[in-house]
């Protein structure tokens, strides 16, 4: 191991993923100078294992669900996907797993890119542990932002590491679709790759050790998702809890609490994530180790003036577009902070308040049929101590839906606040809502009077109907 000199910057981040560029890309902007470490792969998880190949890999699968609800067409589609095709155009997706676009992006905003495993090692100081054994100290004027994501969590069952179980990862970036796949979960991760799995060929099991499929959701959501995925032919088993897992001339079995044993070629566990702070020095600044980071709503650390945590690590929003978003916040907050602007903006939906993170969180499941929510569930409102009432309305009775195609199901709810006459949570479930998401996200975030959106005028026909229907419903 060989050690250099130390180089100082007035930022820097820790995670080359989509939320550290933000956070670096922000602090540029305002004049200061942003050095970026990156282990892995420059732009993250979302870039090469999560968001954009599992898209890629949904993508045909919804397109071609759609296409078999027209007559006219569905009869055109009825043949299998070309599983080689859809594993192709992921791998472009994924730019092969190569980061060089994205390494020129971060060079065309002027920061400094050092590759390595980067550690805290006090207050302000960074140590960058290149593949080579050299070490670099990185010192920061003003602020240190970890952004190191997530890693997939697994549960600690018998046999199971030697069973070489998927995460997410293998999951996404699998290059062979499996005969037999059981996936263990019942989130976002298990119900989308149980849908492109079944799609590409696979005899596809779901474990689910709940009630029901995203249970996060409101609960008509996760009905109508295994309602379709069940006639798709996945076999969901709810109430199922996984107690071992064992690989015997490679067959996997998985055997459950009652005593049941299903057998497959791969098993998937997507059973939740863990904070990626285990060895990057937080015990140098008074930190736990392979802890959440707790912060304040400008995104700086509880108890620190300098150390900042952005996206998943935090655990307020597992979401890479959240993350980004909190990344924006931040990096203005270090901007304004290191030019001694005495007060922020901190009041809700000020400049430098992640307000969004308790108000207004955005999320697609790109199942078939699609969910989309924003805000609150009518549960967490409630809990909340919100005076609130639903209106849910069928979505087949929008003109536009029933066009998108025939035997068009789903639904909508919107939790509208009966005290300041306002939506807190706004939820979609059916074949192509994803897209009517960021009207519903305009109208919580900027707490649209309901009496205003009665003039905001959806056009004829079209799916975003929904919102005249919504509101009459209200109104009664």
């Amino acid at each position: 191991m060989t050690e250099t000199e130390t180089i100082a910057y007035d930022v820097v981040v820790l995670g080359a993923g989509p939320v550290g560029e933000n956070v670096a890309d922000r602090t540029r902007a305002a004049g200061l100078s942003t050095a970026i470490v990156e282990s892995e792969l420059v732009g993250g998880e979302c870039s090469y294992w999560a968001c954009m190949p599992s898209k890629a890999l949904l993508r045909p699968v919804l397109a071609r669900a759609d296409a078999r609800r027209l007559p006219g067409l569905s009869q055109a589609v009825r043949g299998p996907l070309d599983a080689a095709a859809v594993l192709a155009r992921r791998d472009e997706y994924t730019s092969h797993w190569h980061d060089d676009g994205q390494v020129r992006w971060v060079e065309s905003i002027g920061a400094d890119l050092y590759r390595g495993h980067g550690r805290l090692a006090g207050k302000r100081t960074v140590t960058v542990t290149g593949a080579d054994g050299e070490v670099r100290t990185l010192t920061a004027r003003h602020a240190v932002a970890v952004c190191t994501g997530t890693r997939a969590r697994l549960p600690d069952l018998p046999g199971l590491a030697e069973a070489g179980p998927w995460t997410s990862r293998e999951a996404t970036s699998a290059k062979e679709v499996p005969r037999r796949l059981i996936v263990v979960g019942g989130g976002v991760v298990a119900t989308e790759m149980a849908t492109v799995f079944q799609a590409l060929g696979s005899q596809v099991t779901v474990l689910v050790r709940g009630k029901g499929l995203l249970a996060r959701m409101e609960p008509f959501v996760g009905e109508l998702v295994a309602e379709a995925l069940t006639e798709a032919g996945v076999d969901i088993r709810t109430g199922t809890s996984v107690e071992s897992v064992t690989r015997e001339n490679g067959t996997v079995i998985a055997a459950t609490g009652t005593g049941d044993r299903f057998e497959a070629d791969e098993i998937l566990f997507a059973t939740g994530r863990a904070p990626r702070t285990d060895d990057i020095g937080l015990e140098t600044v008074g930190l736990e180790p392979g802890s959440w980071l707790s912060v304040d709503d400008t995104l700086r650390v509880e108890g620190t003036t300098w150390l900042y945590a952005c996206g998943d690590v935090n655990h307020r929003a597992l979401l890479t577009h959240q993350g980004k978003y909190q990344a924006r916040i931040a990096g203005n907050a270090i901007s304004a902070r290191a030019a001694g602007v005495p007060l922020l903006e901190t009041d809700p939906w000020g400049a430098h308040s992640a307000t969004a993170d308790h108000r207004a969180v955005p999320q697609v499941v790109f199942t078939d049929p699609e969910a989309a929510a924003v805000g609150l569930s009518l549960a967490e409102a409630e809990r909340a101590g919100h005076r609130v009432r639903a209106v849910d309305v069928d979505l087949s009775s929008v003109a536009g839906a029933s066009l998108y195609g025939d035997g068009y199901r789903g639904r909508a709810r919107m939790v509208v606040d009966l005290d300041e006459e306002i939506l807190r949570g706004v939820t979609f479930v059916g074949p192509g809502v994803g897209e009517l998401l960021h009207s519903a996200s305009i109208a919580v975030a900027g707490e649209v009077p309901v009496e205003r959106l009665w003039h905001a005028v959806p056009s004829y026909p079209t799916i975003s109907e929904v919102w005249l229907r919504l509101l009459e419903a209200y109104r009664g």
